[in-house]
């Protein structure tokens, strides 16, 4: 059983066709096809089948693909013990962000990485919740949302660590009518004009709930996806918006309101590889995602309390 055709299963079961494994992998869609086709001659049993225009993994694929993932974090923690023994960590880790967190997030971690051998190599992202994951693919650590789970959507089979819980508020102008209320409720955002997100992204959740909550439907003028668009347009105009408690500026134009009666947060996490996860430089980079997203927990709790 050659490993390298266990690798390239791994890595269809991950990309999804034999294209975006060739362009990873610097190869041609034909070569990758000859790979596998030299694999199945080998192992004597067919690994992919027809899929509409392209292939996909019969049963016997995807479980040689799960053991190219256990090869290759079992050789993951060999190297990580390598490190270790010469002594510390050092190489790129590439991250991929959803921009609002890293915004409270990456500062401190590069804070925190200054003065090692490790690069940081950064893209700041904003997608689905689902399409997180995927991502994994080419970035050593993907730092996701979800306003249910600590696990995004999407996820299965990957490591996540839980770096923080940011509470989620109802955004308004200051000379918002609601802005004079402690906080809002449910029955409160009903005849308000909102600013959402695009539908599958993660806030639209605290949309669904205050329209379960109330059995109306909101009115949604504008989905964005930036929170810097957002926020200028709540602070200029009437409508109102969800937008994350930690980074958001608050002030004489803008602010925020707890919503009431419903609980919304989100879930930030990082979300690996598991042979990734292995990597000393790699435990050390998410080490210092999880010290940065503690602080400003305990930080912007003492700051609500006082």
């Amino acid at each position: 059983m050659d490993v390298r055709h266990l690798e390239l299963l791994r890595e269809l079961a991950d990309r999804g066709s034999v294209t975006a494994v060739a362009r990873a992998t610097h190869r041609t869609p034909s070569a990758v096809s000859q790979q596998l086709r030299t694999a199945q001659r080998e192992l004597r049993t067919p690994l992919v089948e027809p899929s509409g225009r392209g292939l996909r993994l019969t049963e016997a694929g995807k479980l040689l693909a799960e053991g190219g993932a256990s090869v290759a974090a079992a050789l993951a923690q060999v190297q990580a013990r390598w490190d270790e023994f010469q002594g510390e960590p050092s190489g790129t880790v590439t991250v991929a962000a959803l921009a609002s967190a890293a915004t409270f997030l990456l500062p401190r971690v590069m804070a925190d990485l200054a003065g090692t051998a490790i690069t940081l190599r950064c893209a700041d992202v904003d997608i689905a919740e689902a399409e997180y994951g995927p991502l994994t693919a080419d970035h050593d650590v993907v730092v996701a949302h979800s306003l249910t789970s600590v696990r995004p959507a999407g996820a299965e089979g990957l490591k996540v660590v839980p770096l923080a819980r940011e509470p989620l508020d109802i955004a308004m102008a200051a000379n918002h009518p609601l802005a004079r209320l402690p906080h809002v409720r449910p029955r409160d955002l009903v005849d308000q004009d909102w600013i959402g997100v695009p539908l599958g992204y993660p806030f639209d959740s605290v949309r669904l709930a205050v329209e379960q909550a109330t059995g109306a439907e909101l009115r949604v003028v504008q989905r964005l996806r930036d929170n810097r668009l957002i926020e200028a347009l709540v602070a200029a105009g009437d409508q109102v918006a969800v937008l994350p408690r930690f980074t958001t500026p608050t002030g004489d134009r803008l602010v925020l309101r707890e919503l009431a009666d419903v609980a919304i947060a989100r879930h930030v996490s990082a979300v690996l590889r598991p042979d990734r996860a292995e990597r000393l430089a790699v435990r050390r980079v998410v080490d210092a995602f999880r010290r940065a997203g503690a602080d400003v927990e305990v930080e912007m709790t003492g700051a609500a309390d006082g």
